[in-house]
């Protein structure tokens, strides 16, 4: 995209970053094409901003805000009102960039969620497999974080369209750092969740893990990807699971200080 673009059409490509070196190559290659590209770093000691610098990014620094207030911070910092936001582990597919920038000429929709395909461990997800749909290109003036602690993400008042063309993310390299960020997630959840105390919470900590595995098994083909797919559908029944056992270990903790 150029210059001379309508500047109701410019686009920000917004990145928050944090010792991202390892993956920020491949995201800023990939969008050599936007208008502007903004990271948002909270304090990187390895080549991160370097790398942005070396780009063109533009690069602000704020310390870390949360999930959700951070990449808002980084989305109200931008120049233009059209945003690309991506995470510093995510590039896009060379389909994605050519759809993005055919939509940005003449948008059809106020914002667009985009199909992710996921790395899992040692292998890309099956294209066949099912992906998610995370909206990530929109109009700002329609747009805002949510609130979420933890799975804070951009919803859209406008009309919202779809991208099949699929955004590439490197997600977690081996079950080590899986199993470790459900372990940080699921205490944020939980302490979340025990506000609101969930229903029937007994009978979920029985029955709703194993529900999960099987419809990342079956509903989301994650059989497609072999091993590592019957992996992460295992990992992600054991986040659910993570997530209400916290919150009954909180209950009693609660009760303990009580007594």
């Amino acid at each position: 995209m150029n210059g001379e673009a309508d500047p109701r059409r410019r686009l920000s490509v917004v990145v928050t970053t944090l010792d991202n070196a390892a993956t920020l190559p491949a995201l800023l290659a990939a969008v050599s094409f936007a208008d502007e590209l903004l990271v948002l770093d909270s304090g990187s000691s390895d080549a991160t901003c370097a790398q942005a610098r070396a780009a063109g990014a533009r690069i602000e620094t704020q310390p870390f805000l949360g999930y959700g207030p951070q990449k808002q911070k980084a989305i109200d910092l931008a120049t233009h009102d059209w945003i690309l936001l991506l995470d510093a582990d995510e590039t896009l597919s060379p389909e994605l960039a050519i759809r993005i920038q055919r939509e940005m000429g003449a948008p059809m929709f106020d914002a667009y969620r985009i199909a992710r395909r996921e790395r899992l461990f040692w292998r890309w997800q099956h294209p066949a497999s099912k992906h998610n749909l995370h909206l990530r290109l929109f109009n700002r003036q329609l747009a805002r974080m949510s609130t979420d602690p933890i799975h804070a993400a951009p919803a859209s008042s406008g009309r919202v369209g779809v991208i099949n063309e699929p955004l590439l993310h490197w997600g977690e390299p081996d079950i080590h750092t899986k199993v470790d960020k459900i372990n940080r997630y699921s205490t944020g959840v939980a302490e979340e969740r025990t506000k609101r105390a969930p229903p029937w919470l007994y009978l979920r900590l029985l029955v709703y893990p194993p529900i999960v595995t099987l419809k990342h098994l079956l509903l989301k083909r994650q059989l497609l990807n072999g091993w590592a797919g019957w992996i992460n559908s295992v990992t992600l029944g054991y986040y659910s699971f993570l997530k209400d056992a916290k919150v009954l270990e909180r209950r009693h903790q609660q009760k303990s200080d009580r007594a």
